[in-house]
């Protein structure tokens, strides 16, 4: 299985820019607010995103975000999507779905043309439904929750894989290995719910049940109870439906506790800022993924995403949360270029939605109007204990 680099080359931007000062440069900005966007010229957009990017999920967004700016700077270099450039507006909501729902009504006010990169369950079912009450379309959140999905909403659009189809691959993996005694530590919130959700249907096909399941709150580390509750049922795996915060926390303490079996993560983890997390601890723990990996360049997506980031000066790190970013930015992009005529918010529905076997480089997508989930890609990482990632 391929590998990614070696820690170094991964956590310390080039040109002089350091994480520490990449992540306050991103943090500040998003601290900054949104600016004053109704008069917006002919030949330029504005995307809404409202994300983590401070507190226990921050490297998601920061992420996220530094994958999507790094493709719509390089496309408005080239002039644009017909002639279009694109910007992005970003405010911080800390992973908290109220400032979250503040956040994009200033966004809708300000007449943004799309919200775009929402990070997190919580919060984006605390804005989609501002979105669609002001008709403004709601691309690639973040997240892989059904209720983003059922019942199906035109204004929604989804370039991930969901949450059922990330833990239906964990519960086949666990089960053709011969482990059944399969365990949930999940957040206390929708997104939580979701995964918990997803592992209980994929179980129950196969006659099962989890054996114990237990919570954490969201932007907590208080896992004391979880460990003590889970460890008691003794099983053979840990599926958790958490952030790398959390997710770390519980990993160290429940074997600090004594627990020996396995840890199963689905994307939204963040798998490098959980290895970062986790260091030495992180070996053998696995994490479902929804984008192929950024560390092996078998796929001509992966190939322009690392050559972005060198002609961008290496300020982005190659993960796969900013690979996310890269590939949902030029997945919009392209339904731009599709859109018929002027420029609107229903000329880009009808542009994505043309949008059918489609490849990203390799990466298959398809919409249409009746399907807004462009793709059902799922695959698993390794963490190998040394910061590296393998698939």
């Amino acid at each position: 299985m391929p590998s990614s680099p070696p820690p170094s080359s991964l956590h310390a931007p080039a040109s002089g820019l350091s994480r520490r000062r990449f992540t306050s440069f991103i943090a500040g900005a998003a601290a900054l607010g949104a600016p004053a966007l109704k008069a917006q010229p002919a030949n330029r957009l504005v995307l809404g995103q409202s994300a983590a990017f401070s507190g226990p999920a921050a490297q998601l967004g920061i992420q996220f975000h530094a994958g999507a700016k790094l493709f719509f700077d390089q496309l408005n270099a080239r002039g644009g999507a017909n002639q279009t450039q694109v910007d992005i507006s970003l405010l911080d909501d800390g992973y908290e779905p109220d400032r979250c729902a503040a956040n994009t009504r200033k966004l809708l006010d300000n007449d943004v043309f799309a919200l775009f990169g929402y990070i997190g369950t919580p919060t984006s079912l605390a804005a989609l439904p501002l979105a669609t009450q002001a008709q403004t379309p709601f691309f690639a959140p973040f997240t892989g929750a059904m209720a983003l999905r059922q019942p199906f909403n035109r204004l929604a659009f989804h370039m991930r894989a969901s949450y059922n189809d990330e833990t239906a691959l964990i519960v086949k993996q666990l089960t053709n290995l011969g482990l059944k005694k399969i365990a949930v530590f999940h957040q206390n919130d929708a997104y939580g719910k979701a995964g918990l959700d997803g592992v209980t249907l994929a179980l129950n096909a196969m006659q099962l049940k989890p054996v114990a399941v237990a919570t954490v709150e969201r932007n907590s580390v208080d896992v004391a109870q979880a460990v003590s509750i889970l460890n008691a049922a003794q099983p053979d795996a840990v599926v958790q439906i958490s952030a790398y915060t959390s997710c770390a926390a519980y990993i160290r303490a429940a074997r600090a506790a004594g627990y020996g079996g396995t840890f199963y993560n689905v994307s939204f983890v963040g798998t490098q800022a959980l290895a970062d997390a986790l260091g030495k601890d992180g070996a053998g723990v696995a994490v479902s993924q929804v984008v192929p990996t950024p560390y092996s360049t078998s796929r001509p997506i992966t190939r322009e995403f690392l050559a972005a980031i060198a002609q961008g000066g290496n300020k982005v790190q190659p993960n796969f949360s900013s690979m996310e970013g890269f590939m949902a930015a030029r997945l919009f992009a392209e339904g731009m270029r599709r859109a018929s005529g002027r420029l609107t918010r229903d000329s880009l529905i009808g542009g994505l939605e043309s949008i059918r076997d489609y490849s990203i480089g390799g990466f298959n997508v398809s919409f249409s109007p009746g399907n807004h989930v462009a793709s059902r890609f799922v695959e698993l990482s390794m963490l190998t204990g040394d910061g590296r990632v393998r698939t």
